[in-house]
């Protein structure tokens, strides 16, 4: 004889979740965004990790010249534009088929810690932009123990 399982309708949404989060974030990955108005728009991929002494941030900027591209630090936010264009121009009618994603992005990370604006240092190779944060002595110092009365 089988073994009955108790039905869970909750179960059933979560799973039901699952796939809309997994079916959107796939056409997110595939294609630039639109905006309010049909254009597109796209936002690099970034990593953030903390490393003992600074804070690293790595962007993808695939095709991108270093020129076009603007780093800037403000209070504790790290803001990072830039702008891609077409090499050639072709009409949409030649097109079969196209993912490649043209024009301005704009993004700002709000940092954990104090960094030392004046000792950023940002360097771009192969597409990849990283930017290394030094933290302030404060921000590096150990962790303090604080007695709760």
């Amino acid at each position: 004889m089988a073994n009955l399982i108790p039905w869970e309708p909750f179960r059933e949404l979560s799973d039901i979740g699952s796939i809309f989060d997994r079916f959107f974030g796939r056409m997110a990955r595939r294609r630039p965004a639109l905006g309010l108005f049909g254009e597109r728009f796209w936002s690099p991929a970034i990593d953030v990790y903390d490393q003992k002494e600074r804070i690293v941030v790595k962007v993808e900027l695939p095709g991108i010249d270093k020129k076009n591209v603007k780093v800037s630090v403000d209070g504790d936010v790290l803001s990072i534009r830039g702008e891609t264009k077409k090499a050639q121009e072709v009409k949409e009618k030649d097109y079969y088929y196209s993912e490649r994603a043209y024009g301005s992005f704009y993004r700002t990370l709000p940092l954990p810690v104090a960094v030392q604006k004046e000792k950023v240092k940002a360097s771009y190779k192969d597409g990849i932009l990283t930017i290394e944060l030094p933290k302030t002595k404060e921000a590096t110092s150990k962790e303090t123990d604080i007695q709760i009365e």
